[in-house]
């Protein structure tokens, strides 16, 4: 099973239409990603660069909209890396909600060092975590409805 992460969408999160504010999707996938960097590190991006001085911005993200999300149900968000470079990672998020899949989409970013801002290299320990994470995921295949 790929990482999965729990969301629930409140009423604030919605725009007009009564549907999730189609900004907040983004959010929920960096959140979703977030978490998985504190699964299996024991802390996310804030402690990644406060605490080990490894940055890690964005350079890319696409999503494709499939289904609406609403507060009606909980946003399953499912995480797995899906390519690890010399100093970049990739990650695959998946949103379902309700037996459907709302969206997926792909998020690139690169390795710092938060003080120069220059581009560096993960550390070993990184580099094994995710590594490993990719030869899992690649043996399991997709799943259709993560909460069932």
């Amino acid at each position: 099973m790929p990482f999965e992460h729990e969301i629930r969408v409140t009423w604030g999160d919605c725009d007009p239409a009564r549907i999730v504010y189609t900004p907040r999707l983004p959010w929920f996938a960096l959140d979703a990603i977030n978490a998985w960097w504190e699964h299996y590190l024991g802390g996310g991006w804030y402690q990644l660069e406060l605490d080990r001085g490894i940055g890690m911005p964005f350079v890319n993200m696409s999503m494709n909209f499939k289904a609406p999300v609403t507060p009606r149900h909980r946003l399953i968000c499912t995480v797995r890396p899906n390519r690890m470079g010399n100093s970049s990672i990739g990650f695959h998020v998946e949103g379902w909600q309700g037996g459907a899949m709302c969206f997926d989409g792909d998020f690139v970013s690169v390795f710092i060092d938060p003080v120069s801002f220059e581009k560096s290299t993960p550390t070993a320990h990184i580099r094994g975590i995710v590594e490993k994470e990719l030869a899992r995921c690649a043996e399991v295949p997709l799943v259709e409805d993560p909460g069932a």
